[in-house]
C-alpha cells in the first residue's frame, strides 16, 4: 500500500490516542482512502525525520509527505476533489479553520488538565521520561498537580462546551445533516480522552454525548472499535 499514516501509540501499540491523528484518520475514511497505520511513539523522532519535524500525524501518499492534521485535511481535499468533500466549499473550509483553532486552544486546553495523568499511565516506558519532563516544563508543575481536583473542575470544562451544545441541539452534526471535517476535529479530542481515560467528561443527557455516539459508529465503527474505555454520559 502506498499510503501510510504515522500514528501515536501507547505502551500497547494498538492504543492510538492522538487527537490530531484521529482527525487525519477520520478525514481519510471520509474520503474513502485506504491507509496503512504505522505506530509511532514520542521518542521515535528518527522514524519521521524525513518529514522535517518531530510530531505526528505524518501522511506519506506516494511521493508526498504531509505533516500536521490541518495540512493533511487540506491536502486530501485538494488532491482528491472527486471524493466526498471535507469542507463543502471554500466557505466551509474557512469556518472549519475557526473550529480547528477553537479545538486546539479551548477544547484541548481544557481536556489536557483532566486527562494528562491518564496519558502518562498508558505510555511506553521509553516515552515516560520525555513526556513528564516536557509536560511539567509546559505547565510549570508536576503532572499529578495538573489534574488535581478534576472531579470538581470538570463542571467548568462542561460549561466551555456550550457553543457545541447549542449547535448539536439543533442539528445532528456540527457540519449539518452529515458529518464533515469540523466534526472530526472536535470528535478527535473526545476520542483522545476515550482512548486513555475512564474519566467521565459529559453529563447525562448532554446532546454532545449523542453526537459522540453517532461518530463512534461512523465508518463501520472505526473509532468505537479502537482500544479505549467505555464512554458514559
Amino acid at each position: 500500500m502506498r499510503r501510510k499514516l504515522y500514528d501515536l501509540a501507547g505502551a500497547d501499540p494498538e492504543r492510538r490516542f492522538s487527537p490530531y491523528c484521529w482527525r487525519a484518520k477520520l478525514a481519510l475514511a471520509h474520503k474513502g482512502l485506504e491507509v496503512e497505520m504505522i505506530p509511532w511513539r514520542f521518542t521515535e523522532k528518527d522514524a519521521i525525520a524525513f518529514s522535517g519535524q518531530g510530531r505526528v500525524p505524518v501522511l506519506v501518499d506516494g511521493g508526498r509527505v504531509v505533516s500536521d492534521s490541518w495540512a493533511i485535511a487540506n491536502y486530501l481535499e485538494d488532491a482528491y476533489p472527486d471524493r466526498p468533500s471535507l469542507f463543502e466549499g471554500e466557505g466551509g473550509r474557512a469556518v472549519t479553520r475557526f473550529v480547528n483553532g477553537w479545538a486546539d486552544t479551548v477544547l484541548n486546553g481544557g481536556l489536557i488538565r483532566l486527562v494528562l495523568g491518564d496519558v502518562y499511565a498508558h505510555l511506553h516506558e521509553k516515552d515516560r521520561g520525555y513526556f513528564r519532563q516536557s509536560r511539567e516544563q509546559r505547565f510549570a508543575m508536576p503532572l499529578e498537580a495538573v489534574c488535581a481536583g478534576r472531579d470538581e473542575r470538570v463542571a467548568t470544562f462542561r460549561q466551555s462546551l456550550e457553543p457545541l451544545r447549542v449547535v448539536l441541539a439543533a442539528q445532528p452534526y456540527l457540519s449539518g445533516a452529515a458529518p464533515a471535517y469540523a466534526d472530526y476535529i472536535v470528535f478527535g479530542s473526545f476520542q483522545w480522552a476515550r482512548c486513555i481515560s475512564p474519566f467521565v467528561l459529559l453529563a447525562d443527557g448532554d446532546p454532545i454525548a449523542a453526537w459522540r455516539e453517532r461518530l463512534l459508529d461512523a465508518f463501520g465503527g472505526l473509532a468505537r472499535n479502537a482500544i479505549g474505555y467505555p464512554v458514559a454520559a
